[in-house]
């Protein structure tokens, strides 16, 4: 998927997938699916897709909804936030082990 945000190109084709998370069956209407990208100039989004009941839902006419997707622009913060959540220690060191500490 392309799409143009505040002037800048965010592309899932050509930008490296990082992480993906999933809930539930593509029958359900609150399954979800999100992916996070990394751009070739080191920007952040995050591409979700979801059932009529998911945070990805779109309204199709009066009091209808229905599966949508959505590109997502994030900060370094954000991506860290997101990676925490969704992915394993190692991904989350692989890419900001400069900023993770030992507790």
């Amino acid at each position: 998927m392309k799409k143009v945000i505040d002037g800048k190109l965010y592309n899932t084709n050509t930008a490296q997938e990082i992480a993906s998370d999933s809930h539930g069956y593509t029958s359900d209407f609150h399954h979800w699916s999100e992916t996070l990208y990394q751009t070739r100039k080191g920007s952040w989004f995050l591409y979700g897709e979801g059932g009529a009941l998911s945070q990805y839902s779109v309204s199709i006419g009066q009091n209808e909804s229905g599966g949508g997707r959505q590109v997502i622009p994030f900060t370094d913060g954000e991506a860290l936030r997101w990676l925490e959540q969704h992915a394993s220690a190692d991904v989350v060191l692989e890419h900001f082990g400069s900023k993770v500490e030992e507790a």
